[in-house]
């Protein structure tokens, strides 16, 4: 659907809003790739230093399609956003709209000098109801509106187009403020709030207030977009709410010019995404609605409450906690445990019945829970990401190091035929091995010669792969799990002997929100381990 906005014939009228799914050039170029109707692309805000943003959660699900959030601004800097959007490779059909902010007009145009040079336009954050000092305060003055873009527009020679806060008697008149200041386009609307969200007593948000987003503000942007589009004639980037064909031609008729589609894509893997464009614009140009059923209502993000049984220490930073009930779940599949007050962090189970989960002491969080005592109450949502699914009769050959055994323990129990090669950089940093030995063959090998293979355990998975005859390395299926250099390194002993269809890692990414939104869990090709994954395949 051939679409024009800001001088550049596009090839789609959809984007996907700041700060979600799109927040790493990596997932940007994918979508650049494979999603020809998203003709903008939207970053997500970056400002002049990198900010790490608030601890997990960062989310929540009220109810089916209605989000709360409060990520805090996470981003690079300028300086290093501007390296990796200078990677990009950005089709001459498409629209590369950063998004920026600041907490001063100086700072706004400092980012947007540094940023211009890459896009095809800024947007101007002007609306994050939950990071203090930056945001909806700045968004709601339209004197200070005006000198923002005023200020910004002196600085670069790309349309400039404010995002516009929802929380204003009058959007009308920060629109017109905007506009006044040389503003190209509106942005309209940014999630309402903020609001809190509670589960079992507790704020579930680290930050206790977050922003409104998903079906609960549709009505509300459709409203904005009407009253800017009465008041200025500029071209407006419509987003709020919105997941279906019918929901598109509302706000087209209201004068949308582009659609943004946001938490609708919550839950949706990469491929998903890319068919729920491809309905979507069916929908539009055969005047049906296929496309909100591909939608993931279903999405669970509760939370269960469980009672620490055990907490076993098998070194000084490597602990095994036991709770006291069943979780359902598939080889693959992984958890989030919370601790209000502390935060919250992904685990594959070790066990699901009674649940255990492995900890290896890497930051505050699991510092905490290196000395949690029994008895404790903590609490757990999921399952998510996608179960491994081996081919029928494959024999399975599991590499692991640190936590990472936990999610191929899981693969070899449930489907047999299996050989587990865990190395660790001393025998005592080795755990679970008669369990292992139970359900299949074992190999050992630690750094130091301390037990088993005296050297990395990939060299002891060469040697192992150098004894298979051709027809049984044909037959072989790999997970490799664990920290980044040695999956990197088992991928590559592996490729030696087999091919890369065969072969699927699982590394210790920065899994935040584990519902595909936050996108800081990506892959070096795009893709997004907590709902492509965990397991994703080799390339």
């Amino acid at each position: 659907m051939k679409t024009e906005f800001l001088g550049k014939t596009l090839s789609g009228p959809f984007t996907i809003p700041s700060g979600i799914v799109t927040c790493s050039a990596n997932i940007i170029q994918r979508v650049f790739d494979t999603m020809p109707e998203v003709g903008v692309l939207t970053t997500k805000s970056i400002g002049p230093e990198p900010r790490l943003g608030y601890r997990e959660p960062i989310m929540a699900q009220y109810e089916p399609g209605c989000f709360v959030n409060a990520v805090g601004l996470t981003n690079p800097g300028a300086e290093r956003a501007a390296e990796l959007m200078s990677a990009l490779t950005i089709p001459e059909d498409r629209f590369l709209l950063i998004s920026i902010f600041g907490g001063s007009v100086e700072e706004y145009v400092e980012v947007a000098k540094i940023m211009a040079p890459h896009g095809d336009g800024l947007e101007l954050n002007l609306s994050c109801p939950h990071a203090k000092g930056y945001g909806t305060a700045m968004g709601q003055d339209p004197e200070l509106v005006k000198e923002i873009v005023t200020a910004v527009k002196a600085a670069v020679d790309i349309p400039v187009i404010p995002k516009l806060t929802p929380n204003v008697p009058n959007i009308g008149e920060i629109a017109q403020a905007a506009v006044a200041g040389g503003a190209d386009g509106i942005c309209a609307i940014n999630t309402m709030g903020p609001e809190r969200y509670h589960s079992h007593g507790h704020d579930i948000l680290s930050n206790g207030e977050g922003g409104v987003s998903g079906k609960a503000i549709l009505g509300r942007a459709l409203e904005c977009v009407q009253e800017i589009h009465d008041c200025v004639d500029v071209p407006i980037v419509a987003c709020g709410g919105i997941s279906s064909a019918e929901n598109v031609r509302h706000f087209q008729e209201a004068g949308a010019a582009i659609i943004g589609v946001g938490s609708a894509l919550i839950g949706m893997n990469t491929e998903e995404i890319a068919e729920y464009f491809r309905v979507l614009s069916r929908d539009l140009e055969a005047d049906t609605e296929a496309a909100e059923a591909l939608v993931r209502y279903d999405i669970d993000m509760d939370f269960e409450p469980v009672t620490l049984l055990q907490n076993r220490r098998i070194t000084d930073n490597i602990c095994i906690l036991t709770f006291d009930r069943k979780v359902s779940l598939q080889g693959g599949e992984f958890i989030f445990l919370w601790i209000p007050g502390l935060g919250e962090k992904p685990f594959s189970a070790l066990t699901d019945d009674p649940f255990s989960l492995v900890v290896i002491n890497l930051g505050a969080f699991t510092e905490a829970l290196m000395t949690l005592e029994p008895g404790t109450e903590a609490y757990v949502r999921g399952p998510h990401g996608n179960a491994a699914v081996p081919p029928k009769g494959a024999k399975i050959m599991a590499v692991a190091g640190g936590t990472g055994l936990a999610a191929v323990y899981q693969i070899a129990r449930d489907f047999g035929n299996a050989e587990i090669f865990f190395g660790a950089r001393t025998a005592e940093r080795l755990y679970f091995l008669n369990e292992c030995a139970e359900i299949s063959t074992l190999h050992i090998a630690t750094d130091d010669g301390s037990r088993g293979y005296h050297g990395v355990v990939t060299d002891l998975l060469r040697k192992r792969l150098q004894e298979l005859p051709k027809a049984e390395l044909e037959n072989l299926i790999f997970y490799n799990c664990g920290p980044g250099p040695m999956v990197h390194a088992a991928e590559a002993v592996e490729k030696e002997f087999c091919n890369a269809s065969q072969i699927h890692n699982g590394i210790d990414y920065l899994t935040k929100c584990g519902v595909g939104i936050c996108g800081a869990c990506d892959a070096l090709d795009g893709s997004r381990s907590c709902v492509d994954g965990p397991f994703l395949d080799a390339t």
